[in-house]
């Protein structure tokens, strides 16, 4: 590894060890003087625990100390589910990561149905989605996106990496109703992500979508 001030290299590791959630850039330079080399120092981390029981993860732009991949599957633990992520709110989960920045009257176009205010809720509450601003169109719509929270929790370096169309509807993530195949007429699915460069992750990981999330109230015929 590259010559760097140990203490810098001490002081990220301790402070990503810390947190449970993922560090933006921004945040860990904070931590260290100023004109540290925050990028190298994370290299240099990163390299170190690159072959160990725990890896540093780099997720959009933050970064997260998990669990080496190979060990995870030696270190899960059966547990009953209360309840898990309905239809409708994977759907529109999906249509968030596919068509960001995307409007809630676009996500329910893109239904066709009305997507409950729960809905929307669950998926901030759980740090999934964030707001992404407001479109610059009559009304001022505020659009939503994904969080790097999101591609940490499905082990997404970036967007680029999620699976592609056929992917997903082997998966059953997608139904055949008219409605859903906007997702490919649109044309944001190839803005958003280029499915025929990348193999995307493991189906296995899209599982994860019916982890125990779903309120009650997840989806209305009306708006």
């Amino acid at each position: 590894m590259s010559d760097f001030d140990p203490q810098h290299l001490r002081l990220l590791e301790a402070v990503l060890f810390s947190s449970t959630e993922p560090l933006s850039e921004k945040m860990l330079a904070g931590r260290l003087p100023e004109g540290a080399d925050l990028k190298g120092v994370l290299a240099n981390l990163q390299e170190h625990y690159a072959n160990r029981g725990v890896t540093l993860i780099h997720a959009g732009g933050s970064w997260a100390f998990r669990t080496a991949p190979d060990l995870g599957p030696m270190l899960a633990r059966e547990t009953e589910v209360a309840r898990k992520l309905g239809k409708a709110t994977i759907e529109t989960l999906a249509i968030v990561a596919y068509h960001q920045p995307v409007t809630r009257a676009e996500i329910e176009e893109i239904r066709g149905v009305g997507v409950s205010r729960g809905t929307l809720d669950l998926l901030l509450e759980a740090g999934w989605i964030k707001p992404r601003g407001r479109r610059k169109t009559p009304g001022r719509p505020m659009t939503w996106g994904t969080t790097d929270g999101f591609l940490d929790h499905f082990g997404l370096e970036s967007v680029k990496d999620l699976p592609g169309m056929d992917d997903l509807k082997a998966a059953g993530l997608l139904d055949t109703r008219p409605a859903i195949e906007a997702y490919g007429s649109r044309g944001a699915l190839t803005e958003a992500v280029d499915a025929e460069d990348t193999d995307g992750p493991e189906l296995d990981r899209l599982e994860e979508f019916a982890e125990p999330l779903d309120p009650d109230g997840d989806e209305t015929g009306g708006g």
